[in-house]
């Protein structure tokens, strides 16, 4: 499995994301690498496809996939939870859904 961490540092909740990925990957028993990415330029950005921080994919696969119009940019990301509310983090069920997705 190819986990990938893609971050702004100027977004403030990229590593309680990054502790809550790994925490939940440890919960499912996966043993993977996560390729943690510190994306710093516009043109990064852009080459990288990242639409704001934080950015988890999953062998290739967003965890929350964006709209096709989503902007490529330097941003803090928002995630919309289970329970409808807005946050900077995914959820931990968010993720855990993706981890179990790609684990067959």
């Amino acid at each position: 499995m190819n986990v990938t961490f893609l971050y702004f540092e100027d977004c403030p909740s990229y590593d309680v994301a990054l502790e809550r990925l790994r925490l939940v990957m440890a919960e499912e028993g996966i043993e993977a690498d996560v390729e943690v990415i510190k994306v710093e330029t516009e043109e990064q950005a852009h080459s990288l496809q990242f639409i704001g921080s934080p950015t988890i994919r999953v062998n290739g696969q967003d965890i929350d996939p964006p709209d096709a119009a989503t902007p490529y940019r330097l941003t803090c990301r928002a995630y919309q939870l289970e329970d409808g509310r807005i946050s900077p983090l995914p959820s931990a069920g968010m993720i855990r859904r993706r981890l179990q997705s790609q684990d067959r």
